[in-house]
């Protein structure tokens, strides 16, 4: 049976550097970096005082009122704003639609932490009796995905995928094997998260994962860079329409690419630490090619994991070598997170977003904060400025705690 082709039509977003696409691109085109002291509590005990956190959102803009949102934690009420946004740049008509052929995919990697946090404390202080009824339903990962199915009443697949950092990858990578094979015409798939809270924070400064950076917050994400010294917690959400091209012809919609191959694979070497092979990460790249019967030569662009840490951003760089060989030296890497810092399991959705951009406007957004170069980081990471260019292909790459990684390819669409 041949699979369906599938293609992006609808685009929404909610992020540390803007809560609609211009706003995001922009910001990244031009390197404004979302990354500053947390506000969110108060961290001056922590190590790591700074984040990239999400700025002016109001979920009543988003149709969620006051009683609602009380009821429902940030990653949740992220989703359902990036999802509005991508359904009305879609140009759905929802009242002309079979809603049984309309499904979501939304990951995350950790959910809430805030409520859990409150409500533990809760418990201490005045007993079980006093726990919200909601705490259950306001925590759970996969609520961010059923909230959104409810808001639009769609009623095919529904589900969410935790797998850390590679969350939001491997969402739109399912949503597009269900389109393929002809279980859903339209999907909404990618990633929200919302963790910077104590809890959050403290653990992985207990792992000494993030930059402590903290008397320079926007030169604190410095992918590939040789001073980097660890990650920048973000908070956000991107989500995408992902659709067959025979129901997108169908309704005259708006293409923006075309998503052409998925590739996924495991480490099974460490809980945290990538295997310092690269063997993982070059399997998911390399199968995301043969899946999109595309050459290593064929790509302009990768938007690299890139996550300023010391293990991930040498390895990465490993693994483009060994999945892309001698077409390593021409294709451009960057990572977007040296400007919205590290979404976690949003970062997939986040990323992917920025690859379909890229292939709109012919723009590859640079690395910004680079400024001294690692020889074991040695690719064209576009260093500080944007490059204008035919992007005709583009890869994303997510590599998550436990091993888990990522890549798709989205290309041009003809």
């Amino acid at each position: 049976m041949q699979e369906n082709r599938v293609v992006v039509t609808g685009l929404g977003i909610v992020s540390p550097v803007g809560n609609d696409i211009e706003t995001f691109w922009n910001a990244l085109i031009t390197g404004k970096s979302g990354v500053g002291p947390i506000t969110l509590f108060d961290a001056s005990a922590f190590d790591a005082r700074i984040a990239a956190e999400v700025k002016m959102f109001n979920p009543e803009n988003y149709g969620i009122n006051k009683k609602e949102a009380r009821r429902m934690e940030k990653f949740i009420q992220f989703a359902i704003a990036s999802a509005k946004q991508a359904v009305e740049s879609a140009g759905l008509d929802l009242e002309k639609e079979n809603k049984e052929r309309l499904g979501v995919v939304v990951g995350s990697g950790i959910g809430s932490l805030r409520i859990m946090e409150e409500e533990h404390s809760v418990l201490l202080k005045s007993g079980p009796g006093r726990i919200t009824p909601f705490l259950i339903p306001m925590l759970i990962v996969n609520e961010a995905a059923g909230h959104v199915g409810m808001h639009f009443g769609f009623k095919g697949p529904n589900t969410c995928i935790t797998t850390a950092c590679a969350s939001g990858t491997h969402s739109v990578g399912e949503a597009l094997r269900i389109i393929q094979r002809g279980d859903a015409d339209l999907m909404i798939a990618g990633g929200t998260e919302s963790c910077i809270t104590p809890l959050g924070i403290g653990g992985f400064c207990a792992l000494k994962a993030l930059s402590t950076r903290n008397d320079a917050p926007e030169k604190a994400s410095r992918p590939f860079d040789a001073e980097r010294n660890g990650f920048v917690m973000g908070e956000g959400c991107g989500l995408v329409v992902l659709e067959s091209l025979e129901h997108a012809r169908k309704r005259g919609a708006k293409i923006i690419a075309e998503v052409t191959g998925f590739g996924m694979s495991c480490d099974a070497y460490h809980l945290t630490s990538p295997d310092p092979e690269g063997n993982g990460a070059a399997l998911a790249m390399s199968w995301a090619l043969k899946d999109s019967k595309i050459n290593p030569a064929d790509v302009t662009y990768i938007n690299a994991h890139g996550t300023s840490t010391k293990l991930n951003d040498k390895v990465e760089t490993l693994a483009v070598k060994k999945s892309f060989g001698a077409s390593s030296k021409t294709v451009m890497v960057s990572s977007t997170k040296s400007v919205t810092g590290h979404l976690l399991g949003a970062a997939g959705g986040v990323e992917f977003i920025a690859c379909c951009l890229a292939i709109r406007d012919n723009i590859v957004p640079p690395t910004i904060n680079y400024e001294f170069r690692d020889p074991e980081c040695d690719l064209d990471y576009v260093p500080n400025k944007a490059r204008e260019c035919e992007v005709n292909v583009c890869m994303s790459n997510s590599l998550g705690f436990g091993g888990h990684n990522a890549s798709i390819v989205v290309k041009k669409f003809k």
